[in-house]
């Protein structure tokens, strides 16, 4: 397998935080959906399970890794997977994985993007506050 051979995985087990598919109003000309569309949904999946654990507001502090393992096309199904790797006084790091299904002849499913972001629990004047126990 050469590193550009798409990988066919099946999605994950567990139950996805968020799923979407991307329009042509997301993509470039050539079908192909923008990045930035991505990290925008990606933020919004990882900030649902670090909303939980904070009790409420959280802002996004670091995106600490993005990688992008496969391109994501007009019509795929994007199921967004989000798990919390890490807590600490006020911040909660939250990794997370994308998988597209294909639309096209055959339905594949492939993972396509990879993050880890990291948000601070805030008050409602914005003031980072401590996580309240679990």
């Amino acid at each position: 397998m050469t590193p550009d051979t798409p990988t066919t995985l099946p999605a994950p087990e567990r139950h996805a935080i968020l799923r979407v598919m991307p329009m042509p109003a997301d993509a470039n000309i050539h079908g192909d959906v923008f990045g930035g569309w991505i990290m925008s949904q990606v933020d919004i999946a990882a900030s649902i399970p670090a909303a939980r654990r904070a009790g409420g507001r959280v802002a996004t502090i670091a995106v600490n890794a993005f990688t992008f393992k496969q391109p994501v096309f007009v019509g795929d199904l994007l199921s967004f997977y989000a798990d919390i790797v890490r807590t600490g006084r006020t911040s909660i790091t939250v990794a997370v994985e994308v998988y597209a299904e294909r639309q096209r002849l055959s339905a594949e499913v492939v993972k396509v993007t990879e993050a880890i972001l990291t948000y601070v629990a805030t008050d409602d004047q914005r003031r980072s506050r401590p996580l309240p126990p679990i």
